[in-house]
């Protein structure tokens, strides 16, 4: 079976703490974890500005399901709100690879 990775780069909003944007991120994690085909996420932050939130869908109905899902959440307003919109940058990728410790 190949996963899908959605893949979201972007940097916050001028004020805005990295704290405060992981709390905001947290909030979403009950609807990520409920969405049907949820596989992993992490979100990392660079140390040019960026942010990469990173999450692995079993399928690419799943992760395009999902994405669109997201916006009519209610966590979705307050973290859109501290990102910068103009440097969102969203792509879905297949997993060709794996490996955990």
């Amino acid at each position: 079976m190949t996963h899908v990775a959605e893949i979201v780069t972007f940097t916050l909003a001028d004020g805005t703490k990295p704290e405060e944007f992981v709390k905001l991120s947290q909030a979403s994690e009950t609807f990520v974890r409920a969405a049907p085909g949820f596989a992993h996420r992490q979100l990392s932050h660079g140390e040019d500005g960026r942010w990469t939130d990173y999450v692995v869908w079993t399928d690419m109905k799943s992760a395009q399901n999902a994405a669109a899902a997201f916006m009519q959440q209610d966590c979705a307003a307050a973290m859109m709100a501290v990102i910068n919109p103009d440097s969102v940058q969203m792509r879905h990728e297949n997993v060709l690879w794996n490996m955990t410790a």
